[in-house]
């Protein structure tokens, strides 16, 4: 579990494609855990997994995985 508190001096980092637009997810590093959030409610909850379970689901998207 990620609290508040934990979230509130890390940075917050979107993706580079994702350009100006506001329709994004945010993720941050926090201890050993990745947090992730939506980036229109920035106080809003936030979802957390592992790094490893966060690396599997980066390396998923990268081989086109969700792709119907």
């Amino acid at each position: 579990m990620i609290s508040d508190t934990d979230t509130a001096t890390v940075v917050w980092r979107k993706s580079s494609r994702s350009g100006s637009g506001e329709n994004c997810v945010e993720a941050a590093r926090v201890g050993g855990m990745v947090a992730v959030r939506d980036s229109k409610r920035p106080a809003g909850p936030n979802l957390a997994f592992t790094s490893s379970e966060w690396g599997r689901f980066i390396e998923s998207v990268k081989a086109n995985a969700f792709v119907a």
